[in-house]
Protein backbone atom coordinates (compact mmCIF):
# COMPACT_ATOMS: atom_id res chain seq x y z
CA UNK A 1 0.00 0.00 0.00
CA UNK A 2 1.42 4.05 -0.82
CA UNK A 3 -0.19 7.10 0.73
CA UNK A 4 0.29 9.84 -1.71
CA UNK A 5 -1.82 12.89 -3.10
CA UNK A 6 -5.02 12.01 -5.02
CA UNK A 7 -4.66 12.25 -8.79
CA UNK A 8 -7.45 12.90 -11.61
CA UNK A 9 -6.98 8.82 -12.30
CA UNK A 10 -8.49 8.15 -8.49
CA UNK A 11 -11.83 9.73 -9.28
CA UNK A 12 -13.80 6.73 -9.87
CA UNK A 13 -12.35 4.95 -6.49
CA UNK A 14 -13.07 8.51 -4.50
CA UNK A 15 -16.37 8.56 -6.02
CA UNK A 16 -16.93 5.02 -4.31
CA UNK A 17 -15.98 5.91 -1.07
CA UNK A 18 -17.72 9.46 -1.25
CA UNK A 19 -20.95 7.19 -1.90
CA UNK A 20 -20.05 4.74 1.19
CA UNK A 21 -20.00 8.01 3.67
CA UNK A 22 -22.80 9.14 2.16
CA UNK A 23 -24.84 5.96 2.90
CA UNK A 24 -23.60 5.96 6.69
CA UNK A 25 -25.07 9.38 6.84
CA UNK A 26 -28.24 8.87 5.04
CA UNK A 27 -28.81 5.65 7.50
CA UNK A 28 -28.04 7.54 10.39
CA UNK A 29 -29.56 11.18 9.72
CA UNK A 30 -32.08 10.29 7.05
CA UNK A 31 -33.77 13.84 7.69
CA UNK A 32 -30.29 15.47 6.51
CA UNK A 33 -28.23 13.41 4.07
CA UNK A 34 -30.44 12.68 0.99
CA UNK A 35 -30.22 8.61 -0.58
CA UNK A 36 -27.51 7.96 -3.67
CA UNK A 37 -25.84 11.17 -3.49
CA UNK A 38 -22.08 12.49 -2.93
CA UNK A 39 -20.73 15.31 -1.07
CA UNK A 40 -19.00 16.38 -4.64
CA UNK A 41 -19.62 16.47 -8.57
CA UNK A 42 -16.90 15.47 -10.95
CA UNK A 43 -15.83 19.32 -11.70
CA UNK A 44 -15.69 20.17 -7.87
CA UNK A 45 -13.66 17.18 -6.84
CA UNK A 46 -11.57 17.72 -10.15
CA UNK A 47 -10.45 21.01 -8.53
CA UNK A 48 -9.85 20.14 -5.10
CA UNK A 49 -7.46 17.25 -6.12
CA UNK A 50 -5.57 20.28 -8.15
CA UNK A 51 -5.87 22.66 -5.08
CA UNK A 52 -2.75 23.34 -2.85
CA UNK A 53 -5.49 24.55 -0.48
CA UNK A 54 -7.18 21.36 -0.06
CA UNK A 55 -4.97 18.11 -0.30
CA UNK A 56 -6.77 15.04 -0.71
CA UNK A 57 -4.27 11.77 0.42
CA UNK A 58 -5.52 8.60 -0.86
CA UNK A 59 -3.97 5.27 -0.10
CA UNK A 60 -4.13 2.91 -2.89
CA UNK A 61 -2.33 -0.96 -4.08
CA UNK A 62 -0.28 -2.21 -6.24
CA UNK A 63 -2.52 -1.84 -9.08
CA UNK A 64 -3.35 2.01 -8.04
CA UNK A 65 -6.52 1.29 -6.85
CA UNK A 66 -7.87 3.54 -4.14
CA UNK A 67 -8.32 2.16 -0.92
CA UNK A 68 -9.32 5.01 1.17
CA UNK A 69 -8.94 8.84 1.46
CA UNK A 70 -8.39 11.92 3.39
CA UNK A 71 -9.64 15.02 2.09
CA UNK A 72 -7.77 17.98 4.12
CA UNK A 73 -8.17 21.54 3.92
CA UNK A 74 -5.51 24.44 5.68
CA UNK A 75 -7.37 27.16 7.62
CA UNK A 76 -6.01 29.65 9.38
CA UNK A 77 -7.85 32.99 11.06
CA UNK A 78 -5.28 35.76 10.27
CA UNK A 79 -5.92 38.97 12.03
CA UNK A 80 -9.50 37.53 13.71
CA UNK A 81 -10.27 40.08 16.57
CA UNK A 82 -10.75 36.76 19.27
CA UNK A 83 -8.98 33.67 17.55
CA UNK A 84 -5.32 33.14 17.20
CA UNK A 85 -3.43 32.72 13.60
CA UNK A 86 -2.44 29.29 14.34
CA UNK A 87 -2.15 26.89 10.97
CA UNK A 88 -4.93 24.10 11.43
CA UNK A 89 -5.02 21.28 9.13
CA UNK A 90 -8.29 20.47 8.74
CA UNK A 91 -9.32 16.80 8.34
CA UNK A 92 -12.72 17.22 6.11
CA UNK A 93 -13.13 13.52 5.28
CA UNK A 94 -11.30 10.29 6.03
CA UNK A 95 -12.89 6.81 4.71
CA UNK A 96 -11.44 3.45 3.97
CA UNK A 97 -13.40 1.41 1.78
CA UNK A 98 -15.94 -0.88 3.77
CA UNK A 99 -14.64 -4.11 2.71
CA UNK A 100 -11.09 -3.27 3.84
CA UNK A 101 -11.86 -1.72 6.94
CA UNK A 102 -9.89 -3.47 10.09
CA UNK A 103 -6.53 -3.50 7.89
CA UNK A 104 -5.48 -0.38 9.38
CA UNK A 105 -5.43 1.89 6.54
CA UNK A 106 -7.44 4.63 8.50
CA UNK A 107 -4.64 4.90 10.70
CA UNK A 108 -2.30 4.91 8.20
CA UNK A 109 -4.15 7.56 6.08
CA UNK A 110 -4.53 9.61 9.31
CA UNK A 111 -0.64 9.10 10.59
CA UNK A 112 0.67 10.07 7.08
CA UNK A 113 -1.81 13.64 7.43
CA UNK A 114 0.00 14.15 11.16
CA UNK A 115 3.28 14.13 8.79
CA UNK A 116 2.63 16.40 6.38
CA UNK A 117 0.99 19.00 9.04
CA UNK A 118 3.99 18.95 11.14
CA UNK A 119 6.14 19.32 7.71
CA UNK A 120 3.86 21.97 6.75
CA UNK A 121 4.16 23.42 10.25
CA UNK A 122 0.44 23.56 11.06
CA UNK A 123 -0.21 23.43 14.93
CA UNK A 124 -2.73 21.20 15.18
CA UNK A 125 -4.85 18.72 13.38
CA UNK A 126 -8.85 18.77 13.37
CA UNK A 127 -11.91 17.08 12.13
CA UNK A 128 -15.36 16.65 12.35
CA UNK A 129 -17.34 13.42 13.08
CA UNK A 130 -21.33 12.93 13.30
CA UNK A 131 -22.07 11.24 16.37
CA UNK A 132 -24.36 8.86 14.60
CA UNK A 133 -20.81 6.62 13.43
CA UNK A 134 -19.81 5.55 16.27
CA UNK A 135 -17.12 3.12 14.83
CA UNK A 136 -15.57 6.33 13.42
CA UNK A 137 -16.11 7.78 16.89
CA UNK A 138 -14.00 4.96 18.31
CA UNK A 139 -11.37 4.81 15.58
CA UNK A 140 -10.86 8.82 16.02
CA UNK A 141 -10.34 8.32 19.78
CA UNK A 142 -8.20 5.49 19.43
CA UNK A 143 -6.19 7.71 17.33
CA UNK A 144 -5.55 9.82 20.45
CA UNK A 145 -7.97 12.71 18.93
CA UNK A 146 -9.75 13.87 22.21
CA UNK A 147 -13.06 16.36 21.61
CA UNK A 148 -12.52 20.25 21.15
CA UNK A 149 -15.86 21.20 21.16
CA UNK A 150 -19.41 19.75 20.71
CA UNK A 151 -22.68 20.92 18.13
CA UNK A 152 -25.99 20.03 19.01
CA UNK A 153 -29.48 20.63 17.64
CA UNK A 154 -32.83 20.01 18.38
CA UNK A 155 -35.45 18.98 15.98
CA UNK A 156 -38.49 21.03 15.76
Amino acid sequence: MEIRRAKEQDMDGINNLLMQVCLVHHNGRPDLFKYGAKKYTDDQLRAIIHDSQRPIFTAVDENENVLGYAFCIFQQHIDDNILTDIKTLYIDDLCVDEKLRGQHIGRHLYEAVLAFAREQRCYNVTLNVWSLNEPAMKFYQSCGLKPQKVGMETIL
